[in-house]
């Protein structure tokens, strides 16, 4: 398997390198020798007869990472004072702070934030409790709710292994939509106990974003929580993933002139994302979806590793009832949209595939298939990773979603607010700037969220969820 270097394995080595001519150049081909990627290279201090230097550098994975220090420790002349692991650097104390928005800095200040003045706020918010959404944090606020049982491609790690994803999820929905996110980590796997909870909470946020909950719990949980709160509930590893994928959908059919209701997608990995991607684009005019799991292609009535979501879903897709292997199910098929694992694949199950074909390899941190070996046959490769083109990440619909439902006040995000998202990403590469290795607009391209919360208000308002119409203001911010 091809490894390639990223700044998820990236370490900072400080050397102290004898100060003559030919060391740094041992250092930096051992380095290289190894599959290693070197950013900076700074000076950092100085001894008798050696120079102290930092190396960054970027690994592909943590063996990697260790035999370059291994063998940097055998060159004579050179001694390892400190290896640094810099993303945990990052992590280190968290990520995120509280702060506040007003200064308390006299009297005045305390008296309107605070105690006698605040009285008067919480009776106006007695008296019409819509008036909360103005008078408090919940304008802003939605809670990240996870429980740990699926987080990343990692599986059940737990609620406080949980929380550094978390965090960094609230930073992107702080940086790229201007909302306010916190963290929520339930210890509990019951469904009926983490629906509580999420009740309990919600008077104080405006929407609920669940994160990284197991399916099928998370099915039931949206379910039920969807219904019996007036604020909306969003399940990323569902909704927004699903209507990245069909972004990126959208714009990879035009650039091999395909049309969703001729095409034939094969979907690997049947958990939260999988099935909600597969209804996406069942809604969406997709007629011809396989799934598959680790018993093979999904059909009506197949009996082994089933459960209700698979068996509703098996009446739903595979209308030929192709049975056997994933391999087998790719022969003939336009788009692979995998959401499983790594290294589910071959060049030659890709090879078996129809002309001009997409794949969409997903699984993080190492796709189904790697790109470099997927582009041998199909026209289109994209992933998750940003160290590829092409990257499928939820960034591109979260931000800019909540950040339409808050300013609106929707009680609910819907399907047509979905599809609004879907199209507002797909539409920010213009028709001019479509090829095969820019399909879907960067995650740093600051238009994105713009328009997508453009859009989700106007369906919002259209589909009549939202509590304040033209009126309101909109608070989007960069």
């Amino acid at each position: 398997m091809i490894r390639t270097p990223s700044p998820g394995y990236s370490m900072l080595v400080r050397l102290e390198i004898s100060n003559r001519p030919g060391m740094l150049g041992r250092v930096t081909s051992t380095i290289g020798k190894d599959g290693g990627s070197i950013g900076a290279v700074d000076i950092v201090g100085f001894g008798r007869e050696t120079i102290i230097r930092d190396i960054t550098i970027n690994v592909a994975d943590i063996p990697m990472g260790q035999k370059i220090v291994d063998e940097l420790k055998q060159i004579r002349g050179i001694k390892i004072l400190n290896v640094t692991d810099r993303t945990f650097m990052v992590h280190q104390g968290g990520k995120i702070e509280l702060k506040n928005k007003i200064p308390l800095k006299t009297r005045e200040d305390l008296s309107m934030a605070y105690t006698p003045g605040v009285a008067r706020v919480c009776m106006t918010i007695y008296e019409d409790k819509e008036r909360v959404h103005d008078l408090s944090i919940k304008k802003n606020t939605i809670a990240i709710v996870s429980d740990g049982t699926a987080v990343l491609g990692l599986g059940d790690i737990g609620p406080e292994a949980a929380m550094p994803v978390m965090e960094g999820k609230a930073m992107l929905f702080k940086e790229f939509g201007g909302v306010d996110a916190f963290p929520i980590c339930l210890s509990t796997k019951d469904p009926e106990e983490i629906i509580s909870a999420v009740k309990w909470i919600a008077p104080g946020f405006g929407g609920i974003n669940l994160e990284d909950i197991s399916a099928p719990r998370c099915f039931e949980i949206e379910t039920r929580l969807r219904k019996e709160l007036d604020i909306p509930v969003f399940h990323d590893d569902q909704h927004g993933t699903a209507v990245v994928i069909f972004a990126g959908l959208i714009n990879a059919l035009k650039v091999v002139g395909k049309r969703l209701e001729d095409i034939r997608v094969v979907v690997c990995g049947l958990g939260a994302a999988g099935i909600s991607s597969i209804r996406f684009m069942l809604s969406a005019g997709v007629r011809q979806i396989i799934g598959c799991d680790r018993s093979g292609t999904l059909y009506r009535g197949r009996k082994e590793n089933m459960n209700p979501m698979k068996e509703q879903l098996a009446d739903e897709t595979n209308p030929e009832r192709i049975r056997g292997t994933l391999s087998k199910a790719l022969t003939g098929a336009d788009v692979f949209l995998g959401l499983s694992g790594a290294c589910m694949l071959h060049s030659r199950d890709i090879k078996k595939m129809a002309k001009d074909a997409i794949v969409f390899a997903m699984a993080n941190p190492t796709p189904e298939i790697m790109p470099e070996e997927a582009g041998r046959h199909a026209r289109v490769v994209a992933t998750g990773r940003s160290d590829y083109p092409n990257q499928i990440n939820n960034v591109l619909c979260f931000p800019g979603l909540f950040r339409g439902v808050l300013d609106c006040h929707a009680r609910e995000i819907n399907h047509e607010m979905l599809l609004a998202a879907a199209n507002a990403i797909a539409r920010v590469v213009a028709d001019d700037e479509l090829r095969e290795d820019y399909i879907i607009p960067s995650v740093l391209n600051r238009k994105v969220p713009e328009q997508v919360s453009h859009c989700v208000r106007a369906a919002a308002i259209r589909t009549k969820v939202a509590r304040l119409e033209e009126r309101y203001l909109s608070f989007y911010r960069i």
